[in-house]
C-alpha cells in the first residue's frame, strides 16, 4: 500500500509559478513510475507529466511543455511538479499518481493522491 500526499497548490496570478510536491509513504517509492494528472471542472482527468522510476525519462503533455518540470527524489520519496508561466487555463485539481506499469492513462494508476487545487487568476 502506498499513500500519496500532495502539497503546494494555491492561488496564483497569471504568469506566476507554483511548485507541487507529493510525498509517498513506504519503502518502495523507487519501484513506481510517478506522474501528475489534473482535472478541471466539467472535464476529464488528464495526464500532465510522468517520470520513470530512476528519474531519467520524463513525458509532458503538449500544453505544458517548456513550462512544467517533473522531478523526483527517491531518497525523500517525493515527486515534484514545477509549474511556470501559468495561464488561467491551468486551473484544476492536480493529482499525484503512482504506477507499477507505464503511466499513460488513468487506468494504469495504482495509487492516487487526494488532489490539490491550483487556481490561476487572470
Amino acid at each position: 500500500q502506498v499513500q500519496l500526499l500532495e502539497r503546494g497548490g494555491g492561488l496564483v496570478q497569471a504568469g506566476g509559478s507554483l511548485r507541487l510536491s507529493c510525498a509517498a509513504s513506504g519503502r518502495t517509492f523507487s519501484s513506481y513510475n510517478m506522474g501528475w494528472f489534473r482535472q478541471a471542472p466539467g472535464k476529464e482527468r488528464e495526464l500532465v507529466a510522468t517520470i520513470n522510476r530512476s528519474g531519467d525519462s520524463t513525458y509532458y503533455t503538449d500544453s505544458v511543455k517548456g513550462r512544467f518540470t517533473i522531478s523526483r527524489d527517491n531518497a525523500k520519496n517525493t515527486v515534484y511538479l514545477q509549474m511556470n508561466n501559468l495561464p488561467p487555463e491551468d486551473t484544476a485539481v492536480y493529482y499525484c499518481a503512482a504506477s507499477v506499469s507505464v503511466l499513460i492513462h488513468t487506468s494504469s494508476v495504482n495509487y492516487w493522491g487526494q488532489g490539490t487545487q491550483v487556481t490561476v487568476s487572470s
